[in-house]
């Protein structure tokens, strides 16, 4: 009797619960970091942080007109020389190239401070092929939402039937130091107080898993 009960729950057990890992494990291989040949070398003075893995799977080269970028995991990348003291506005155009199985996000980031260490900290400004944008603040592991969520503007190109997509994003502090304005092809996206943000760090790209982009026409003006 107590043999027949265990092979019953057991049974239930199996219809329950590996299911739903099943499901997860499926998702998770779906959706996992790509390998991406040839990555590693950077072009001269960049660095990159991947939120995981190693710098191998991320490949960034010099490309006229700017630079391309092909992704595994989901990775930031700056120069030591683009850091804003004061009031600044950065740029850059974006286009996705290719269309993912699951809409990511690229853009830019401000604020960067410590970004070696455990104790990362800087804001992102991202756009992703759905037409939605989302602001976060990242301080080591943890991160905080600035905007709600992932938000739909119409100011955001959405990908066509092939996922290309070109978007102009602008972080601009400088034309009124007391704000942030967050721009998508010449509109605002979104306005958060100075105060609210730290403006001075780093400045640089961040860029979400398995994305393939050319970034034309970044810049910092201070």
């Amino acid at each position: 009797m107590y043999a027949t009960a265990f092979a019953a729950h057991l049974s239930l057990a199996v219809l329950l619960v590996p299911a739903a890992a099943a499901q997860s494990s499926d998702a998770e291989k779906s959706d996992s970091d790509r390998p991406v040949p040839g990555g590693g070398a950077l072009p001269a003075g960049w660095s990159a942080r991947p939120d995981k893995g190693e710098v191998k799977s991320v490949k960034f080269v010099t490309m006229a007109p700017g630079y391309h970028l092909t992704l595994g995991p989901a990775t930031i990348l700056y120069r030591q020389t683009d850091k804003a003291k004061g009031p600044f506005h950065t740029l850059a155009r974006f286009h996705q190239t290719k269309k993912l199985e699951h809409a990511e996000g690229y853009g830019l980031f401000l604020g960067g401070q410590a970004l070696t260490g455990k104790d990362q900290r800087y804001t992102y400004f991202l756009v992703r092929d759905d037409g939605t944008y989302l602001i976060k603040q990242r301080k080591g592991d943890n991160t905080t939402q600035i905007s709600k969520g992932w938000t739909a503007h119409p100011a955001i190109q959405k990908g066509d039937a092939q996922g290309k997509a070109t978007n102009l994003l602008e972080i601009d502090a400088k034309q009124d130091p007391s704000k942030v304005d967050f721009k998508v092809n010449g509109k605002t996206v979104h306005t958060a107080q100075a105060k609210d943000i730290e403006t001075k760090g780093l400045i640089g790209i961040r860029a979400n898993h398995n994305l393939d982009l050319h970034i034309e026409g970044f810049d910092i003006h201070q």
